[in-house]
């Protein structure tokens, strides 16, 4: 499990970055010094993860295309820094550097993993420097230079579960990744199931190099549950699915991991994904038009991209935190990085494909994190994609539980579920 990072106060550094705040909005233009303004976008394209990072990129380049093409940011073109940190924590520790210290980015994009974000996050906060965070993720970070723009396991698993309980039950089994994402999103199921009248009556968290689930699946059997809730990741939990379809496991799943990010359902064979439901923002056949009209965002992706194999949840992410920070800086009058966080703050909402006609998302500015549009999608014997649910989760953890505002208060933490229920007694 992730360990707390300790919150560390910062009024003095504030002090002094606001003093170099003023003199950088009194010069005005781009840090890294020239007509143009140069973002960072560090996401894997090789290597363990290059299967979520990819589309990832690819959206970060449409974004960034679309923006130039229609005359920029208040008038400056946008400047890429983008080599690709290969799945590596310890490149992803270097490339971090170079970008703040040598190519002086006005802007970071990094990483997919839990474990990535953490291994750069104290270069980020020494540095003082604004980054999004793109992937669906645990929850709980509460950082004054961090905007976790991804969906939480609360709002994931908090669209999918109620939704499961209601249809099948209230008996639950989980599985899920044995490291730091996994258990903080088994534990999110617990709080979810307690606040749905369910149980969790079996739990497992398997090894990333596991491969093989014949014991797992027997276990399910065994307890026979109303449904399972997986949070597996990875390449060898894929081969979960197969196995639990070749074995007559028919049992329903519900996940935050599958379907969205790695695009089972397209590359397996039906039916493997059958009777999956998936809590998401974003998958690549959620019916809005903004999304799947001509001309819409999945058109102009695969104009760009013709040979992509899918637009993953986190692209789309990528991609209208791009907007939105442009809309920031445009609101900012400059990219000096403190004025642009405060612009943030201040409430950027943009109509993302994941909202129907009509609506747009939001970004809190208490908690850097989204209200986020959410889907319960489901795929059928023949890998058939439907939308069943949706409606608007706020992220209500950091905001309603431990009280993060970080428009009042700087904070560099990380809350885990164990302080939900310290908060609640």
């Amino acid at each position: 499990m992730t360990e707390r990072l300790t919150s560390r106060r910062r009024f003095a550094a504030s002090t002094a970055a606001l003093a170099g705040t003023a003199l950088a909005g009194c010069l005005g233009g781009s840090a890294s010094g020239g007509n143009s303004i140069k973002l960072g976008v560090l996401e894997d394209r090789s290597g363990t993860f290059a299967l979520n990072g990819d589309p990832k990129h690819k959206a970060s380049l449409l974004a960034i295309e679309e923006i130039n093409n229609d005359g920029g940011i208040d008038g400056q073109q946008i400047e890429v820094f983008d080599p690709d940190p290969q799945s590596d924590n310890a490149r992803y520790q270097d490339l971090t550097r170079r970008a703040i210290k040598q190519e002086r980015v006005d802007a970071l994009w990094a990483g997919y993993s839990s474990a990535t974000r953490e291994a750069i996050r104290p270069i980020i906060d020494r540095e003082d420097q604004l980054y999004f965070y793109t992937t669906q993720y645990e929850g709980g970070v509460c950082d004054h230079n961090v905007f976790a723009v991804g969906p939480t396991a609360r709002q994931q698993l908090g669209s999918v579960l109620p939704y499961l309980v209601e249809e099948y039950g209230t008996d639950i089994y989980t599985i899920a990744a044995d490291y730091n994402f996994g258990q903080l999103s088994a534990d999110w199921v617990k709080v979810l199931a307690n606040e749905n009248g369910a149980n969790v009556i079996g739990e497992e968290f398997i090894p990333l190099s596991n491969s093989q689930f014949g014991s797992t699946i027997n276990r399910i059997q065994e307890a026979d549950p109303d449904f399972v809730m997986s949070m597996l990741v990875g390449a060898n939990h894929t081969s979960f699915y197969e196995q639990k379809a070749s074995a007559g496991l028919e049992v329903p799943i519900g996940t935050s991991t599958a379907m969205a990010q790695g695009y089972e359902h397209v590359r397996l064979d039906p039916p493997a994904m059958a009777n999956i439901y998936a809590g998401v923002n974003y998958m690549e056949e959620i019916p809005t038009k903004r999304n799947t009209e001509e001309g819409g965002f999945v058109d102009r992706y695969y104009e760009k991209f013709p040979d992509a194999p899918y637009i993953n949840e986190e692209a789309q992410t990528n991609y209208f935190s791009i907007y939105m920070y442009k809309q920031a800086v445009e609101q900012a009058g400059t990219t000096d990085q403190e004025e642009v966080k405060a612009a943030l703050e201040s409430g950027i909402t943009y109509e993302a494909p994941e909202a129907p006609e009509g609506e747009s998302i939001k970004l809190d500015g208490a908690t850097h994190h989204v209200d986020h549009h959410m889907w319960v999608m489901r795929a059928d014997e023949e890998h058939n994609i439907e939308a069943v649910e949706d409606r608007v989760i706020p992220e209500t953890f950091l905001s309603e539980t431990v009280g993060c505002d970080l428009t009042q208060e700087d904070e560099e933490t990380q809350y885990t579920p164990q302080d939900f229920y310290e908060e609640a007694g």
